[in-house]
């Protein structure tokens, strides 16, 4: 077997750059490593966490991280935050325990966690299945992020994130385009020539006293190559609630619209936002319409549960039956409600789950999450194996890749001392070659992506300018 392919046997699965590197974790030490999946089988002798070989010859991804999540519980956020209320939040410092040890660049790949969904647009000859099916993977692309608090790691200038997997058929490479501000360009492809995904993220975040919000900004563009159309979108609004005292949760909020620019085609979906008593927490609605604006279907369900499509005459009976129904019980319930010490931004109790109107069809639902999620900064099984560093991958993986930066690599092994010190290190580095560059009135220059057009909405956007699989990475920066 050659070095090619072992490489795809073995590849898986916002901090500032003016960190103070004042945060210790000298007297919070981790504790020895867990074994956070009991169920995990061992027949291979390896240790869990590790990659095994199936008895099918298929690659099994690691099932655990080297080091269980470390306790936030001991550290104030506040004492960061109390002065930046309103403030972009891309200079503020942040102690490396508030992070998950992922990079940005990781956490955007997770998008391909439910690539069945693109397979299966990809398959129907009908444009409305087509639309159905690009509508239910949007909304999968933000489910990961539910009860995910952690902050990924801010990407150095530069620095890059490639995935292949053949067993779900695509191959995946982001690069950090730009720090100030903050711009991710990705771009996907289907092994089979089925599918390209590609697109620019530029997520805006602000203080807003109790809750940091993430305004995304970048289009997300979905081409189905065999049906020779276009769909694209922007994500909805996240927000973390509770940042100074309290439980943290997340909502996220917002239109989506989703747009086949080949058949006039719309989809528009309703994150709502929680809402008073929590009625509408996680709740998606919205509806696809044709070029002529006649509704086709309704889509309801949850971003953290599943998602579901019926005809619009069928759900407006429903509502109207359901409105009825509610309007008779909502005395009773109001008063059982005790808010007298409650705060707008608690979090709310979660009512009921989906109510699933006769006749709908499942167009999506969430992936279970590994048995000891919460011990693993509530990472679902894709997000588990993203950072997963095999040997003989550094020979093969471009220097700039994620799975390289040590401060990710010791925070993921539990050495926080020494992910806080490397962190601030690469940042310093970081800064000193901005300041070196700025002498010699030198521009950056990126490697794998250039700014260009969005070729379907005229928008500026990042587009991938090919190349990266040919594996010339002699010219990388060095960032690490």
């Amino acid at each position: 077997m050659n070095s090619e392919e072992e490489f795809y046997d073995a590849v898986t699965g916002f901090d500032s750059d003016n960190s103070s590197g004042e945060f210790s974790e000298a007297n919070h030490k981790v504790p020895e490593m867990l074994d956070l999946d009991p169920h995990q089988s061992n027949r291979t002798g390896k240790h869990n966490g590790e990659t095994e070989i199936q008895e099918n010859g298929i690659k099994r991804h690691r099932t655990s991280l080297p080091a269980p999540m470390f306790s936030r519980s001991d550290f104030s956020v506040w004492s960061i935050l109390k002065k930046c209320i309103g403030l972009e939040l891309s200079k503020i410092t942040m102690p490396i325990v508030f992070n998950e040890p992922l990079s940005f660049l990781q956490r955007i790949t997770e998008y391909m966690e439910h690539i069945y969904l693109i397979n299966k647009a990809c398959s129907h000859a009908d444009p409305l299945e087509r639309m159905q099916a690009v509508a239910a993977f949007a909304v999968s692309a933000v489910a990961s992020q539910w009860e995910r608090t952690g902050k990924p790691f801010n990407p150095l200038l530069g620095e890059t994130y490639e995935l292949t997997r053949e067993d779900l058929g695509f191959r995946f490479i982001s690069e950090q385009v730009s720090h100030h501000p903050p711009i991710s360009a990705f771009y996907s492809e289907g092994l089979n020539k089925d599918f390209i995904f590609h697109g620019s993220i530029y997520p805006k975040l602000k203080f807003w006293g109790k809750s940091i919000e993430a305004e995304p900004r970048g289009t997300i563009t979905l081409e189905l190559l065999k049906h020779n159309e276009a769909y694209t979108w922007t994500n909805p609004t996240c927000c973390v609630h509770n940042v100074i005292i309290g439980k943290l949760w997340l909502e996220q909020y917002g239109v989506v619209e989703i747009v086949n620019h080949s058949t006039g085609d719309k989809c528009v979906l309703n994150f709502k936002p929680c809402g008073l008593f929590g009625k509408e927490l996680h709740r998606v609605e919205g509806y696809i319409q044709d070029k002529h604006k006649k509704k086709l279907c309704v889509i309801y369900g949850k971003w953290t549960e599943c998602l579901w499509c019926t005809d619009p005459t069928t759900y407006e009976t429903y509502k109207k039956s359901e409105k009825r129904g509610s309007e008779q019980k909502k005395k009773s319930s109001e008063e059982d409600i005790k808010s007298e010490n409650d705060e707008a931004d608690d979090m709310p109790e979660v009512q009921d789950t989906v109510q699933f109107i006769p006749g709908s069809k499942l167009l999506w639902r969430i992936n279970c999450r590994p048995p000891n999620s919460s011990q693993m900064y509530n990472f679902t099984s894709f997000a588990v194996s993203l950072n997963e560093l095999e040997k003989g991958m550094e020979a093969i993986l471009a220097p700039t890749d994620c799975r390289l930066r040590p401060d990710i690599r010791n925070m993921e092994n539990g050495n926080m001392d020494v992910a806080s010190k490397e962190k601030e290190r690469l940042e310093e580095k970081q800064r000193a070659a901005r300041k070196e560059r700025a002498k010699d009135e030198v521009e950056w220059h990126t490697r794998w992506f250039h700014q260009g057009t969005n070729p379907y909405t005229g928008t500026p956007d990042w587009l991938y300018s090919g190349g990266y699989f040919d594996r010339n990475f002699s010219d990388c920066p060095d960032i690490y």
